[in-house]
């Protein structure tokens, strides 16, 4: 009894062959097809296994900490780049206002907030999580009683298909997530868009220079007594 691995092709959809109106503002195609990829690869592998007669060596390439693996990576990735585009808006968001190069840095996603980001974009996995948790079952039942019943292996087939579906919605829900993170950034770069150099450097300085000015020319019309230390040096 050989193990049938599923072909998950169709039922990836739109992480093979996407449809949308528009690109993401951040380029995610290849982060896509490598997640696509994945998973083809592990399908795969685990075909080339079962035709070797090494069930358990087949299921593992599709268990559910191979499927939990690809998406995380592809979260990961992700959030990694979307973190490197706001970055580099808000840097150049404050070139543009001509913020001091010395505070730009700061402007730079922190840990935490990058940790975050990639929380949002892992959110909309409910459904992915349900099926891992049918395919983690399933696995199991399946490795501890090979060959087992017609109904548990159709019970791992449907497994992985679902799990192929639900990995398409959660990625449609990462990319809807990604769209979203500019908006929540718009009002930050709004905000730096309108920062404004400190006046109180030009009055700390400029204005006490502007009255000794002042004073200078009024000593040397002869407006204002002069002290005797400058009166020597003028001959007055």
């Amino acid at each position: 009894m050989k193990l049938a691995v599923p072909e998950l092709g169709s039922a990836l959809g739109r992480l093979i062959v996407p449809r949308r109106l528009t690109d993401p503002w951040v380029p995610l195609d290849d982060l896509r097809e490598g997640l696509a990829t994945r998973v083809m690869e592990a399908a795969g592998s685990a075909r080339r296994d079962a035709d070797q007669d090494a069930p358990a060596r087949a299921l593992t390439h599709l268990d559910r900490d191979a499927w939990n693996g690809a998406w995380e990576e592809a979260v990961r990735l992700a959030a990694d780049r979307v973190a490197s585009a706001l970055d580099r808006e808000l840097i150049i968001a404050a070139r543009r206002v001509r913020m001091p190069r010395r505070r730009q840095p700061a402007l730079a996603l922190t840990v935490a907030e990058r940790r975050a980001l990639a929380a949002r974009f892992a959110a909309g996995a409910d459904g992915l999580e349900e099926a891992l948790s049918t395919v983690g079952s399933t696995t199991a039942a399946l490795r501890e009683s090979w060959p087992g019943s017609p109904d548990a292996r159709g019970a791992w087939e449907d497994g992985q298909l679902m799990a192929a579906r639900r990995l398409e919605a959660a990625w449609l829900a990462l990319e809807a997530s990604v769209a979203r993170e500019r908006t929540r950034w718009t009002p930050e770069l709004q905000t730096l868009l309108s920062w404004r150099p400190p006046l109180w450097p030009v009055f700390a300085v400029w204005a006490p220079l502007a009255l000794l000015a002042i004073w200078l020319a009024l000593v040397i019309g002869g407006y204002l007594p002069a002290p005797a230390w400058l009166a020597e040096r003028l001959g007055f």
